[in-house]
């Protein structure tokens, strides 16, 4: 009767592992139906049919109520993260750039690059298409410390 008793505890755990430590139709799930599955085999082989339906119920009170305790919100409520990230990076406390300072693109901006303004070389992006590289730029925009760059236009 012990080794029933076992199968059960065992194909209780292994689902419950299956369901919050390794989730998807994985060895841990399968191990655990084949324990549950293999106690009533093994009680109505060598118990008879009153012990093996006794443990076939119990395997199904003992599945039933893993289900909706996993099944309940405040379950999952203790796995989840509930703090958000509010903050934003810091601004380099150097020279900034603002809108309208020209430069020149040191690489291709795709649309992201490098560009030299007078202050430094800043990663930019281009406000439309791609930009080759050495071609004169100006500061369009910027947006949550990113400098948005479009081509100077010449007058001519």
């Amino acid at each position: 009767m012990g080794f029933i008793v076992i199968l059960i505890l065992v194909g209780i755990l292994l689902l419950l592992a299956e369901i919050l430590l390794v989730p998807g139709v994985g060895v841990a799930g399968v191990l655990g139906l084949i324990s549950l599955v293999g106690s009533c085999v093994y009680a109505f082989n060598m118990f008879g049919a009153t012990t093996g339906t006794i443990v076939v119920a119990v395997n199904v009170v003992m599945v039933v109520g893993l289900t909706v305790y996993v099944l309940r919100a405040k379950t999952w409520k203790k796995f989840t993260l509930n703090t958000n990230i509010e903050s934003k990076a810091i601004p380099d406390k150097g020279t900034v750039l603002s809108v309208g300072d020209t430069g020149k693109t040191t690489t291709r901006l795709a649309p992201v690059g490098m560009a030299r303004f007078d202050a430094g070389v800043y990663e930019v992006k281009a406000l439309e298409g791609m930009i080759a590289p050495g071609t004169e730029i100006e500061v369009a925009h910027i947006e949550d410390n990113q400098v948005i760059v479009k081509p100077v236009e010449k007058d001519f």
